[in-house]
């Protein structure tokens, strides 16, 4: 991704809260990923949750970074970090990385904010930014994300709520980035077919992530990650003091890497 487009993507997404990257996903990434996800909902038998937020007829897998292979890739994928790192900074980190299949017959979900939970008044910075990858296209009858543009500079929405909305329309192979603070919620599936998306959030490096990466994914299985996908699980320190262990950083500690300066050495 060149400069000036990576510029004009983020530009959306501080002016209208999102922005689309169309064919961002290579299709044999795409193919990789819709196999391992059939795979792991029948091994993991994977259910919907049955509750208002995830759904009755949506089937979602979490932690994806445990079963390694294509999933590995996504949070890395040179066509949307940079995008979220000139959101956030270049010290962001993986909140949570899972799959969200609407299966005909799901209704909308609640309109909601990703970062309201985070007792923070708004308008404030970026402090989420998330992305949603079309593993098949989205669509207004399948279930696209459904967007309220230009929300993240207000207040929290009610949830619940009944807000005028606009669909995340996109091909198969696009991605939707959006800043946390915008609201949204998951489509209605009108259709007879599924539509299946893999929801790849970052958060800022000052943030406690959604899914504990650390005490989720073994060291061992770390330890073969490549070390900016380290650093995205959190073995990284922000700003040369958030996360520190003894004044050394967790990916040193894990695998040996160049040398830390905390940042009492740096003033």
């Amino acid at each position: 991704m060149d400069d000036a487009t990576r510029n004009a993507h983020i530009e959306r997404v501080k002016t209208q809260g999102f922005t689309i990257v169309e064919n961002a996903i290579e299709p044999g990434l795409i193919d990789a990923l819709n196999a391992a996800l059939d795979r792991l909902e029948r091994e993991l038998d994977a259910k919907p949750a049955m509750n208002g937020f995830e759904g009755h007829n949506t089937v979602r897998i979490y932690n994806l970074l445990l079963y390694g292979g294509a999933f590995l890739d996504v949070p890395v994928h040179k066509s949307v970090l940079p995008i979220v790192e000139g959101v956030l900074d270049s010290g962001c980190l993986i909140s949570s990385l899972s799959s969200i299949a609407i299966d005909p017959g799901e209704v909308a979900q609640p309109i909601h904010a990703d970062d309201m939970l985070i007792p923070l008044e708004k308008p404030h910075r970026s402090i989420v930014c998330n992305s949603m990858w079309a593993l098949t296209d989205f669509t207004d009858e399948n279930g696209a994300t459904r967007l309220v543009p230009g929300s993240h500079k207000k207040a929290n929405p009610i949830y619940g709520g009944s807000y005028d909305t606009m669909p995340g329309a996109m091909p198969k192979g696009s991605v939707l980035v959006w800043d946390g603070a915008l609201w949204h919620g998951g489509g209605a599936n009108r259709t007879d077919k599924r539509r299946t998306g893999i929801a790849m959030n970052y958060c800022a490096g000052f943030i406690r992530q959604q899914e504990n990466q650390q005490l989720g994914l073994p060291a061992s299985l770390v330890k073969t990650f490549s070390p900016r996908l380290q650093e995205l699980v959190g073995y990284s320190v922000y700003q040369g003091l958030i996360g520190h262990i003894n004044k050394n950083s967790p990916q040193n500690i894990l695998a040996g890497g160049a040398e830390f300066k905390p940042i009492w050495d740096q003033t």
